[in-house]
């Protein structure tokens, strides 16, 4: 088993991974010019799932982003953190202050937010250009 494969879960309900470490994660996808893109979700939620399966997925997919999520309620599993240390991926959102179901991140390596995040899908007509606008933004700061 490769060290990729040991950090991600695919769920059941998605197939965007869920991380075992965000530092790993983070690594990988700077490695690659890209920033680490983090959806907060919650089970149930019907703007996470458009969010998901219309916009992060197919660029996950068609490697344009390198993305995982994080269940927003989910107090069992562990997740490092940036820093290296345990946390669960409930305490992780909270410390964000990502209180919204969806909530995008961007990522570098050291775990610093490199574009405004997208919090909720108010206008479902326009998130497609939102988050291409954040991605650009982000890559320009991982340059």
């Amino acid at each position: 088993m490769t060290s990729a494969a040991s950090t991600e879960i695919r769920p059941r309900s998605s197939a965007l991974p869920l991380t075992s470490s965000l530092k790993a994660a983070a690594t990988r996808a700077t490695s690659k010019g890209q920033p680490l893109v983090v959806m907060t979700t919650l089970e149930g939620c019907p703007y996470c799932e458009v969010v998901r399966n219309h916009y992060l997925l197919p660029m996950q997919m068609s490697g344009e982003i390198d993305a995982v999520q994080i269940d927003v309620l989910d107090k069992r599993r562990n997740l490092q953190d940036f820093e290296g240390e345990l946390v669960s991926p409930a305490d992780q959102a909270r410390a964000w202050k990502a209180r919204f179901t969806p909530t995008v991140l961007f990522f570098d390596a050291r775990g610093r937010e490199v574009a405004e995040r997208l919090v909720g899908m108010a206008l479902p007509d326009f998130y497609g250009a939102y988050l291409d606008a954040r991605l650009r933004e982000a890559r320009t700061k991982l340059r």
